[in-house]
């Protein structure tokens, strides 16, 4: 298995590839993956543009342990899988498959990137995939995708054109978005990749963002889209462990492991009552304040 797919990822900053200017230095932000968009940011009429944009950027410049994910256009467009091949030639990480509903089109999409592997000599299972779901088919295949494919890190919302087919918009509240994001989280969880939330795109209401960043960090997701460096501070805090946190989990995974030699099974940490299905959960939070550096 690609040691990549559950790497640290608590924000996806996208970036129209099409512009040198966005994408030379993008790693001076320090999200944890970068998604060089090829499909709605850049017009009909510049996509070879885009492309060479693209390829160049991945080949000359140094990410700093930023991940490279390029968000292709649809299957339904004769662009895909010209897409596909700049990118795995480039040397991205990862392609993210818009519009997604069924585990045909993740498997479509795996097998070019299999082809490109093998044209450019790249490793072949480097480049995974991820697909975005934006509509409610998509949603209801959710399970179906996350499991088409060994290469499948992860399942995403897209927010916008998800409440448009379901006749509603974009109200601020998360309502309209709650059983879209429920089933995606059960879906990722049952399936063992990892989940994405949607964009907030009111730039100037930080606030707002910060309340929706909480409620999906609540939910289980694993990080956010966004569209604005200033979003990243906000995403990171959320969603990296507090020292309070990592206190806590030390002692869990400390006192069970001594308990569970002595055959005891049930005891109290800091007045909690604690048991064997606590490891796993303070096991995970130890590792992710390891992969955000504060552990």
């Amino acid at each position: 298995m690609n040691q990549n797919k559950k790497r640290l990822r608590r924000t996806m900053m996208f970036l129209n590839a099409q512009k040198p200017g966005l994408i030379k230095d993008a790693y001076i932000y320090q999200p944890d993956s970068i998604m060089f968009d090829l499909e709605d940011a850049v017009a009909e009429n510049q996509k070879d543009a885009a492309r060479y944009s693209l390829y160049h950027g991945l080949k000359t410049i140094d990410y700093r342990g930023c991940e490279k994910i390029v968000r292709i256009n649809g299957l339904d467009t004769p662009y895909w899988r010209e897409d596909v091949r700049c990118a795995v030639a480039g040397g991205c990480d990862g392609i993210r498959v818009p519009k997604t509903e069924s585990a045909s089109q993740i498997k479509l999409v795996e097998g070019e990137i299999v082809k490109a592997e093998r044209a450019y000599e790249v490793e072949a299972g480097k480049v995974l995939i991820m697909a975005a779901v934006e509509s409610a088919r998509g949603v209801m295949k959710a399970m179906d995708v996350c499991e088409a494919s060994e290469r499948m890190f992860g399942i995403a919302l897209s927010g916008g054109d998800y409440t448009r087919d379901l006749q509603t918009h974009i109200t601020g509240t998360g309502v309209e978005l709650m059983g879209a994001r429920q089933q995606l989280i059960i879906a990722a969880r049952a399936a063992k990749v990892q989940c994405f939330d949607t964009v907030y795109t009111d730039l100037d209401n930080m606030e707002g963002f910060r309340k929706e960043v909480e409620t999906i960090h609540l939910m289980g997701f694993d990080g956010k889209s966004i569209v604005n460096p200033r979003q990243i501070r906000v995403v990171h805090d959320i969603f990296t462990p507090s020292p309070k946190d990592i206190s806590f989990s030390e002692k869990v995974v400390r006192e069970i492991d001594e308990k569970k030699e002595k055959g005891i099974g049930v005891f109290t940490v800091d007045g909690k009552m604690i048991d064997i299905a606590f490891y796993d959960g303070a096991k995970r939070i130890l590792d992710m304040a390891k992969a955000s550096g504060v552990y």
